[in-house]
């Protein structure tokens, strides 16, 4: 009986372990069966054991498919039966994917972000219009809040003028309006009001957290 035991060290590595051991070696020894027919008919009932392990997929389209092929697979290729479809290959089973193409932008102003320059080609698509006018200085007034962020300072409105006539490739200038950006105290005013200091609710709490109680 000890002599009989197996360790895992010593058993062959399983091809799709969520099957385990046993489904495993039931397809070996399908492979071992010398007369077509039986070994038909053994790999028919083998595939009924492996959809007996998920249920929950029998009306998924396409599982029969996919349990003939996870029958090649875990037989190495081995297997030669007659398959209700096409056999999977080896070599597109190991083929690596080709790597994914990521976007390579490099802005010059990286503060602005990316979208910014999304929002600046998307407005140059449009025709001249006072909805395209507005586009304009919201991207501007955007770009601004962008720069304030990143510069924690004050910003003259030609700076941003200038840059998104940059960005723009000299599609948008707005240098040319009277028309002033939103004032930047306006600009930053949300974010004093999260960020500023706590109200006096919570440095109570605060200053209670230490305090013995009796």
């Amino acid at each position: 009986m000890i002599n009989s035991l197996e360790y895992n060290t010593e058993r062959k590595r399983l091809i799709i372990p969520e099957y385990g051991r046993h489904i495993q070696k039931m397809i070996d020894y399908a492979v071992s069966i010398d007369d077509r027919e039986e070994r038909n008919k053994v790999a028919r009932a083998i595939i009924g054991v492996m959809g007996n392990l998920n249920p929950h997929l029998r009306d998924v389209p396409d599982f029969q498919h996919k349990l003939w092929d996870q029958l090649f697979i875990i037989s190495d290729f081995k297997l030669d039966v007659d398959s209700p479809y096409p056999k999977p290959e080896r070599e597109l089973l190991e083929q690596k994917p080709e790597p994914l193409k990521y976007p390579q932008n490099h802005p010059k102003y990286r503060f602005y972000g990316n979208n910014i320059k999304r929002m600046i080609d998307v407005c140059n698509s449009w025709e001249e219009s006072d909805l395209k006018e507005g586009l304009k200085f919201t991207i501007a007034n955007h770009m601004k809040k962008s720069f304030l962020n990143w510069n924690k300072d004050t910003v003259e409105d030609g700076v941003i003028f200038d840059h998104l006539y940059e960005l723009s490739e000299g599609k948008i200038n707005l240098a040319k309006w009277d028309e002033d950006l939103t004032d930047s105290d306006d600009l930053m005013r949300g974010k004093s009001r999260h960020g500023g200091k706590p109200s006096q609710k919570n440095r109570n709490t605060k200053n209670n957290r230490n305090k013995k109680r009796y």
